[in-house]
């Protein structure tokens, strides 16, 4: 069983500056640091991006924080397939959980929606389903920031 997440954020850009965006570790850093992360990395090497990010599991309720312990290392790869989509997945090293699926970017009249796509599976008797929701939840909320930081971006 999985959770699907399907996010969708809009720029008032084209699609290119979106992309460039994305493309940048100076974007991608300023995101983690807003989502005040304990400590992140970014790594973009051409089409392949690379964030990894640590946070506290303070906020996590206790029947999962007996799971992932007091941090939770979330490692996020893009493979950009073209100018305009990426594969991505979610890992947490060490844990049995992971997350794949697809972004892609569409423009329209030179507005440009971000569409992230994303299946989470949780492999943990009886208690993934809601481990599942609670990590959607929480890189929900993580794309609400990106957004933020990405309109404000955009716009300087």
């Amino acid at each position: 069983m999985s959770t699907r997440l399907t996010k969708k954020l809009t720029y008032d850009a084209p699609a290119e500056a979106v992309a460039a965006m994305l493309d940048d570790p100076a974007f991608r850093e300023e995101v983690l640091a807003r989502q005040k992360v304990r400590r992140g990395s970014v790594d973009v090497d051409g089409d392949h991006v690379r964030i990894e990010q640590v946070r506290s599991a303070g906020d996590i309720p206790s029947f999962a924080r007996k799971f992932v312990g007091e941090e939770i290392v979330i490692v996020q790869t893009e493979t950009w397939t073209s100018p305009t989509g990426a594969d991505v997945e979610l890992a947490i090293p060490g844990k049995p959980g992971e997350a794949r699926g697809t972004l892609v970017l569409h423009e329209s009249g030179g507005t440009t929606t971000e569409t992230i796509d994303l299946d989470l599976s949780v492999r943990i008797p009886l208690v993934g389903g809601k481990i599942e929701a609670m990590v959607a939840d929480l890189f929900s909320s993580a794309l609400d920031v990106e957004h933020r930081v990405g309109t404000e971006w955009l716009a300087r």
